[in-house]
């Protein structure tokens, strides 16, 4: 089973988009909320290698944000990385 961990904040539409396109391939994961954390962005870039949110980690492998999910998605690499 993978394991999905999304790094995200309340008002971003980008992280709306990353867990809806998850949910849609039934695809379950953690979450955490940077700024309920306290996590600084330069704090994030140290965890995941990006600044921006979402950042999104694969079973230890830091994907990047939603534009890069969708892309794995849409290549068909996304299935892969999952275990799929």
């Amino acid at each position: 089973m993978s394991q999905v961990k999304m790094y995200v904040t309340t008002w971003c539409p980008y992280c709306e988009q990353a867990k809806r396109l998850l949910r849609s391939l039934d695809v379950s994961w953690s979450e955490t909320n940077i700024e309920d954390e306290g996590l600084s962005r330069a704090e994030l870039a140290q965890l995941t290698g990006g600044f921006t949110v979402p950042q999104i980690v694969i079973n230890g492998k830091s994907i990047g944000g939603f534009d890069d999910l969708y892309a794995l998605n849409q290549s068909g690499q996304l299935g892969a990385l999952l275990g799929n």
